[in-house]
């Protein structure tokens, strides 16, 4: 867990030495402060990790420039799909529509991912799509969702490695609930878990408690 920090009075007063001293070593930054290295040396770890500082051997610390903000947004901008992604909720290509919905209901989801017999995505079926197909006076059970479902190529969805914001971007610039996260199988692709629109509150939440998780 990464979390922004409050600086104390000693970490301030570091920084604004090496805003205006810098490239400057610790031993300097001690002796400014009248302080042993010991004592600065986790003010210094603490600084360098949260971004405020660059430390270079030989050379000494230098002020990154960037405020408490910038860090932060820069940390968001680093954060992949696989630290807030769940678990999928697939049903094969060959289930009922009736099924869907009942899967969907119990499972308290807005979209479920269509396999084929391999495990590999073939489509993704959302809420619209399930009520349209309950619109009139068809035999849900008779129906197999692979004739509704939104099929390849025409399908979303992202990796692990992926950055979180990226997908965020797509959920709203396309308007859905939540994008599958695959990875490269010899069928094609493997479901192996999903970002949704209340894995980006998650990010949210944590933001708000001050850490990044």
């Amino acid at each position: 867990m990464v979390s922004t920090i409050e600086l104390n009075k000693r970490q301030e007063h570091i920084l604004q030495i090496v805003k205006e001293r810098g490239p400057i070593t610790g031993e300097h930054i001690a002796d400014e402060l009248h302080l042993t290295r010991a004592t600065l040396r986790p003010d210094l770890a603490i600084l360098t990790m949260a971004g405020y500082l660059e430390a270079r051997p030989r050379v000494g610390y230098f002020y990154t420039g960037k405020t408490g903000a910038q860090l932060l947004t820069d940390k968001i901008r680093k954060i992949q799909v696989k630290e807030y992604q769940s678990l999928p909720v697939l049903v094969n290509e060959n289930v009922s529509v009736y099924d869907a919905i009942c899967t969907m209901f119990l499972e308290d989801v807005g979209t479920l991912f269509v396999i084929d017999q391999n495990a590999s995505l073939v489509g993704v079926l959302s809420r619209k799509d399930l009520l349209r197909a309950s619109i009139g006076k068809q035999e849900l059970t008779s129906i197999p969702v692979h004739i509704i479902m939104t099929r390849m190529p025409n399908i979303t969805y992202c990796t692990r490695e992926d950055l979180l914001i990226d997908v965020a971007k797509v959920l709203i610039d396309k308007q859905i609930d939540a994008v599958p996260v695959v990875k490269d199988s010899d069928e094609g692709f493997e479901v192996v878990g999903r970002i949704t629109k209340t894995n980006v509150t998650k990010l949210l939440v944590a933001l708000a408690n001050d850490e990044i998780i």
